[in-house]
């Protein structure tokens, strides 16, 4: 199983990479091997400002649809469009060319409450 150091985790199986005030957001390894081959990633809140744990998309596979959950507080500024056409790019590429938003962080103090990659793997039970 692919989890990355450099990245924070969700409960919900989020990824997130922060760089400064901006982090990228998109569903782990294990996430999308449970969706199985997904189909369609929507999202329609790009320049909406969020806060933590509210639904910012879906993605739909095969077998189900399944919501996306912000990992923290900001304003949504960048959908990646690749995902439009190909969004099998989140089954083969998860942590790279499957990422699904950018976001503006609004409250910083958020991010301590994110998993690092010990606690994630603990989680799944890996």
């Amino acid at each position: 199983m692919n989890i990355p150091s450099n990245l924070k985790y969700t409960k919900d199986h989020e990824w997130v990479l922060i760089e400064g005030d901006l982090a990228t957001v998109g569903v782990t390894d294990f996430a999308q091997g449970e969706l199985g081959d997904i189909v369609y990633v929507e999202v329609e809140t790009v320049g909406d400002t969020m806060e933590k744990d509210e639904v910012f998309g879906t993605v739909e596979a095969v077998k189900t649809v399944s919501d996306l959950f912000l990992p923290l507080s900001g304003e949504i500024i960048e959908f990646n469009e690749t995902l439009e056409s190909e969004p099998e790019k989140v089954n083969t590429d998860a942590y790279g060319a499957g990422w699904m938003i950018k976001l503006k962080i609004s409250n910083p103090n958020e991010i301590a409450d994110l998993l690092d990659d010990a606690a994630y793997k603990a989680l799944i039970g890996g």
